[in-house]
């Protein structure tokens, strides 16, 4: 696999990898299967952004990323190209002046972020916003360059913040505020690259919770609903901020993949916003807390009043709980409780009908939540990684019982991608 192309190696790259697509975020959750589609459904070459100390670590990065989608033998090495790089860096960081690869680009997709719910909003906009900002300025360069087809921005449902109500796919700053730094950031990033539409062919994607595949479990990410799925497990919940039929819109990783590659590939796509959610087929907290309760085999929680729970009962658990894991959970958990309460309902009417032909579309929880808990526990919440091509649908064992430690939620979801 070749690492990364500075000026002078513009003569081995140009002329038969015209119409390239350019991945940020390639070894991240998502990217890695974006990266999949890319190279299983088309002939074209990916370059994919990739942080490195240096260009041999760069490229070890991305066949490491590739040995864990395909495995050792896999037949894609001379496909895809490292390129070392940093969006938070002008210039995306990349060596010499960039034009030998914007010249290439026919294609960009931009999903590197920082996910962490808990970084504060400098630190988040530096990634989300300023990197965003980069890399909406190398497009423009491809598309002086040598032509942009077109670019995918990946988004976040969570740009709707705290609206409550129905928020519809040509929504954005509808008043809202924002639960935290990554919502607030993402929120920003969107509005830059809506201001962009004029010039630049764009489609913004927002996917809600995206979980593991529907069939092995899959996850490279153990992040969101996995945390408070693990601590439940623990014994940490005693008792939850929730309303038992606010809605938990979750949607698996392979229908997130297979509609960012199908609308980034459609030509009516262009211009749009698509709602990557579940929709009308989105769980509630009733139904999440029966299926984990009946999985794990405990009571399920006693369900409180937000603000109630929040003054009088959670202060209190940290301190009546004997034991020190539990109260480490309890308070990293805090991040998530607000999501416990939302009253928003995401209208995915568009994204339903632009990919009603295709038969792509989410699925209800209850008919792969097994699925992910089997994956999860099989993989000790993410202690012990499975590759994506050890995980083929069937093979993953049916686990009961609760994992041995609870890990810290901001020791993966901080790094970008």
């Amino acid at each position: 696999m070749k690492a990364h192309v500075g000026v002078k190696d513009r003569k081995r790259i140009e002329g038969p990898r015209l119409g390239s697509v350019l991945l940020t975020g390639a070894t991240g959750f998502v990217g890695m299967e974006l990266l999949a589609r890319f190279l299983e459904r088309t002939d074209r070459h990916v370059f994919a952004l990739v942080r490195g100390a240096d260009d041999r670590a760069a490229a070890a990065r991305m066949e490491h990323t590739l040995r864990s989608l395909f495995g050792i033998a896999h037949p894609y090495a001379e496909r895809v190209t490292a390129v070392r790089g940093d969006i938070t860096r002008p210039g995306l960081g990349l060596r010499g002046d960039g034009d030998g690869l914007a010249r290439q680009v026919s294609e960009i997709v931009h999903g590197a972020a920082s996910v962490s719910f808990e970084l504060e909003l400098k630190a988040s906009r530096a990634i989300n916003v300023q990197g965003t900002r980069w890399v909406v300025e190398f497009a423009e360069r491809c598309r002086a360059r040598g032509g942009l087809r077109r670019f995918s921005y990946i988004s976040t449902a969570y740009v709707a913040g705290d609206h409550r109500g129905r928020f519809s796919e040509d929504d954005l700053d509808v008043g809202q505020s924002f639960r935290n730094a990554y919502e607030q950031s993402k929120f920003e990033a969107e509005s830059l690259v809506a201001r962009a539409c004029r010039r630049l062919p764009i489609t913004v994607l927002r996917p809600s919770i995206v979980v593991g595949e529907r069939g092995s479990g899959w996850t490279a990410s153990f992040n969101v609903l996995y945390w408070p799925l693990r601590a439940f497990a623990r014994g940490a919940y005693p008792a939850l901020p929730a309303r038992r039929d606010a809605p938990v819109d979750v949607v698996p990783v392979d229908y997130v993949a297979d509609a960012i590659f199908t609308l980034s590939q459609a030509p009516e796509a262009e211009g749009g916003t698509y709602h990557l959610t579940a929709g009308a087929d989105a769980t509630n907290v009733g139904e999440l807390v029966e299926l984990a309760a009946e999985r794990f085999g405990r009571p399920a929680p006693r369900l409180i009043a937000p603000a109630v729970y929040r003054r009088v009962v959670h202060p209190l658990l940290v301190r009546a709980s004997r034991d020190q894991r539990h109260r480490q959970a309890l308070a990293r958990s805090e991040v998530f409780f607000p999501y416990f309460a939302m009253g928003v309902v995401y209208d995915d009417r568009r994204s339903r009908v632009a990919l009603h032909a295709t038969g792509i579309g989410p699925t209800p929880l209850r008919r792969y939540f097994d699925q992910l808990v089997d994956f999860a526990l099989a993989a000790e919440w993410g202690r012990r990684p499975i590759p994506r091509a050890g995980a083929t649908e069937g093979a993953m064992p049916r686990l009961a019982g609760p994992p041995a430690q609870v890990p810290t939620p901001s020791a993966r979801s901080a790094a970008r991608r």
